[in-house]
């Protein structure tokens, strides 16, 4: 059985120009067995005679022409109908070849696209003529035998119609779901800069501004602190610039969130509990993206109010909250679930987890939950 396998994955390789090709050679190679004649077709119950060195080219026009089935269908089928057609009007001994003609009308029906409309007519008046010459030479086969056989060739033809279907259904799925993959991407991406760009630019305005009320010396510290936030964005956006680009670039997670609170101008203290696990980096992008959010909110509309991290890491669920302290009834804070926090909503959504963000008793908070051992944690919408 291994073997076998290892047989059929090989043949699945193959290419279908290969595959014809041995397809010809052992169709034709069995059409000269003696035995084997009984096996083909035999149509009009006519006297069989030896006819030489003709029946032997009729043969080798009804298998050869297989090596060629799936770049040219249509001239295929023809040429194997037409010598089929010559070898039993003829009455040659019957051989397996004569079955070459149900692989021919199964190939076409899967892949020929040029002739589709015109191959079906021309095959069916050709079946006519023939069905009339072997009439002519004395056949005493009757109406019905005609039709049975006829619809015995629709059914090959029809086969090879069900399996291009299949295909076409199959490839219009693919690019579809490609369509909606790269909508996805796009989005998530858009996300993306409105997280960088909102961060950074935000904390770069606020040091700015808190540089004119400091000291003359503390000036270059500020300075260096918007140099680094600068750079930073710099950084993710070289990042997302990886992302189009397919280069690998890494993304941001939970160990760059120290870095992420430790900015001049703001009070936040981080509280992590329990031993960080591993994680997929999209759950880990997340997490830092909300972190993130938050803290940008805190610095356009609660700016010099404390804020607290904590992320808790248990054995099946990571949980992140957000607090920034002060009036709950701040109208910068209430106001700011825009695009950030709603675009948030949707990926903790997508990742099985649990998002919140609204007032609480000491403050705004912003929460989310998520799982690590694969079992969604519910959705708060």
């Amino acid at each position: 059985m291994p073997k076998l396998g290892r047989l059929r994955d090989r043949w699945a390789d193959v290419t279908p120009e290969v595959r014809d090709l041995a397809l010809a050679v052992a169709v034709t190679a069995a059409a000269f067995v003696p035995g084997l004649g009984m096996i083909g077709a035999q149509f009009g119950d006519l006297p069989r005679h030896d006819g030489g060195f003709l029946a032997v080219l009729l043969v080798l026009g009804q298998t050869l022409p297989l090596a060629v089935r799936s770049r040219w269908p249509a001239a295929t089928l023809v040429l194997i109908a037409i010598c089929f057609g010559a070898h039993e009007v003829l009455a040659y001994p019957p051989t397996i070849g004569s079955l070459a003609l149900y692989f021919a009308l199964y190939s076409a029906g899967a892949r020929e696209e040029r002739f589709r409309r015109a191959l079906p007519a021309a095959i069916s008046l050709g079946y006519l003529v023939f069905a009339v010459s072997v009439t002519l030479r004395g056949s005493p086969t009757g109406v019905l035998t005609y039709l049975l056989y006829y619809a015995v060739l629709v059914v090959f033809w029809s086969l090879g119609t069900l399996v291009r279907q299949r295909r076409r259904q199959e490839a219009e799925r693919r690019r579809l779901t490609a369509r909606a993959a790269a909508a996805d991407e796009r989005a998530r991406l858009a996300r993306e800069l409105h997280d960088v760009v909102t961060h950074h630019v935000t904390a770069m305005v606020v040091q700015a501004d808190a540089a004119r009320y400091l000291p003359p010396e503390n000036a270059p510290g500020v300075f260096a602190a918007i140099t680094g936030s600068g750079r930073d964005a710099l950084t993710e956006l070289r990042f997302l610039l990886g992302v189009l680009e397919a280069t690998g670039a890494r993304t941001p997670g939970l160990s760059a969130l120290r870095t992420l609170v430790d900015q001049p101008g703001r009070v936040v203290e981080l509280v992590e509990a329990g031993e960080r696990p591993e994680l997929p980096p999209e759950t880990e992008l997340t997490a830092y993206r909300i972190v993130q959010e938050a803290l940008t909110n805190a610095a356009k509309y609660a700016a010099g109010r404390p804020a607290t991290v904590r992320v808790g890491y248990r054995a099946d669920l990571l949980e992140i909250e957000v607090t920034t302290r002060g009036p709950a009834t701040s109208p910068g804070v209430l106001g700011s679930g825009g695009r950030g926090l709603a675009g948030l909503r949707d990926r903790v959504g997508a990742l099985g987890g649990r998002f919140t963000a609204g007032p609480a008793e000491d403050g705004f908070r912003v929460s989310a939950q998520f799982p690590t051992g694969g079992t969604p944690v519910g959705s708060d919408r």
